[in-house]
């Protein structure tokens, strides 16, 4: 397997190198246009022929506003504020540890942004309530507005286990389902609302969001989708784009396990992840590439805001990120998960991922290769077929079942999950989720087997609210992995 040449982030990159990456690093933003280009005009010819490639990559043209520059931050610590943590005297402050140094995963704060659709409880239509709840919220700086006021988006604060995430999450949750239901409607985690979207006519009135739907006016019309993003705290930006580069391969089985999004305009859509399709088009929608160091990734940033492909730094979707606004690595690849459990199991796994990209780097491993068309063909396939289908090896190009790319990416973690004490949890929501099918098998049960939407609608919001029970289990193997959690010792 060809890999790129390692970069040893504990030591001073080498000048020539750094120089080469700051002078490539317009081509890398050039190549992120042209794969999402790529990427588009695939899903519109062949997987989305009801959609004209024109429409596909709407958005590209007219000039943008300034770029708001990201400040390195310390290599040896961070303090980590998200959302909901009620402002820096609530951070968590993250230890960088020595030169090659492996942090166990629990050592390593993480939260999560979930974005949810308000919906009729009779006829399932969205509701512009956003707006609303968030006022009738207003000491809670978890709960905020979002592009639609069909949207209401929740964060939690930084979290330094699995169980506290957990709990954090279902009470946010609950907080806006009950606000939801004092205004006559029902919170559902969905990464499309399952009927009809008024389009435009519910933007949330917001300068930032008024300018995006001026400039791109027809994507901003079919967007309102929800996802998870997972924040992971990260010691140094430069070790941040370490990171990200040792995402890449192990997006597409990410959204594979989250796939939440099979219904739309009241039918199945024939996809797992319907919101991927809808996000991907979006210019700057796609995995984030190979870059040697924080000035490349910032220098390709601007080139994509320079040459319109987005507004500003938040409107750089790049499916794993710098986030713009805290010290963290944000992965934006998932549907917002039906339910909390299954939350918590994607913020497991990708703390678990962050965790070995950081020991990685530490080591000097090379960045296994994964070419661009690869990745793109993989996250593709998940997002049809879930983990009940073929899936595509992103390292190989070849065709893999999806529940074989799953193992792969367990058995990848599987030393952070053990080392950070996760393997039991993970094991409990796997087996789980082995039981009850991902999110969008189960909307898809509930769609065929409810009889009238009213039905369907709370059968949706019902689940929504189903908690995250930290109940322990027996040792036993991981699903689809070939460690034990007996052999760890747990």
């Amino acid at each position: 397997m060809a890999r790129t040449r390692p970069i040893l982030t504990e030591q001073p990159l080498d000048a020539a190198w750094k120089a080469a990456g700051q002078a490539g690093a317009e081509a890398v933003a050039a190549q992120a246009v042209a794969v999402q280009a790529a990427a588009s005009i695939t899903l519109a010819a062949v997987l989305w022929p009801s959609i004209s490639a024109a429409h596909a990559m709407a958005g590209l043209a007219s000039a943008l506003g300034p770029w708001l520059p990201l400040r390195p931050l310390p290599d040896q610590q961070v303090v980590v504020v998200m959302p909901g943590s009620g402002g820096a005297g609530r951070g968590a402050k993250v230890p960088g540890g020595p030169p090659g140094a492996v942090r166990a995963a629990a050592a390593i704060t993480l939260g999560v942004e979930e974005e949810f659709v308000l919906l009729d409880p009779s006829t399932g239509v969205t509701v512009p309530a956003g707006p609303d709840l968030v006022r009738m919220l207003d000491r809670e700086p978890g709960v905020q507005e979002e592009l639609m006021q069909f949207q209401v988006e929740t964060g939690t604060r930084v979290c330094s286990g699995l169980d506290d995430l957990g709990r954090e999450l279902v009470r946010l949750r609950r907080l806006a389902a009950a606000a939801a239901a004092r205004l006559g409607c029902r919170l559902v985690a969905s990464g499309v609302a399952p009927y009809r979207t008024p389009g435009l006519a519910a933007l949330t009135c917001q300068p930032r969001y008024q300018e995006l739907a001026r400039r791109y006016g027809p994507v901003v019309a079919e967007a309102g989708t929800c996802a998870c993003h997972v924040h992971v705290g990260v010691p140094s930006r430069d070790l941040g784009v370490q990171v990200l580069a040792r995402l890449r391969p192990w997006l597409a089985p990410l959204l594979a396990v989250t796939a939440n999004s099979p219904i739309a305009d009241g039918h199945d859509t024939g996809w797992a992840s319907w919101r991927y399709p809808i996000q991907s088009r979006w210019p700057t929608a796609v995995p984030p590439a190979v870059w040697p160091d924080a000035v490349a990734y910032d220098t390709a940033v601007r080139r994509l805001i320079g040459r319109g492909a987005a507004l500003d730094e938040r409107s750089v979707y790049f499916l794993a990120r710098l986030s713009p606004r805290y010290p963290t690595v944000e992965v934006r690849v998932a549907d917002v998960c039906l339910d909390a459990g299954t939350a918590v199991l994607l913020a497991g796994l990708i703390r678990a991922l962050v965790a070995t990209a950081l020991a990685e780097a530490r080591r000097g491993t090379p960045v296994a290769a994964a070419p661009a068309g690869q990745v793109a063909a993989a996250l593709a396939a998940a997002a049809r077929q879930g983990l009940a289908g073929a899936g595509v090896d992103p390292f190989t190009g070849q065709a893999v079942d999806a529940p074989a790319l799953r193992s792969r990416l367990l058995d990848h973690v599987y030393p952070a999950l053990r080392d950070g004490g996760d393997t039991e949890t993970i094991t409990r929501l796997l087996h789980r989720l082995d039981q009850r099918g991902t999110g969008a098998d189960r909307q898809r049960a509930l769609f065929t087997s409810t009889a009238s939407t009213p039905a369907f609608i709370t059968a949706l919001a019902r689940v929504t609210l189903s908690g995250y029970e930290p109940a322990p289990l027996a040792p036993g193997p991981m699903p689809g992995s070939r460690h034990s959690c007996a052999r760890a010792g747990t």
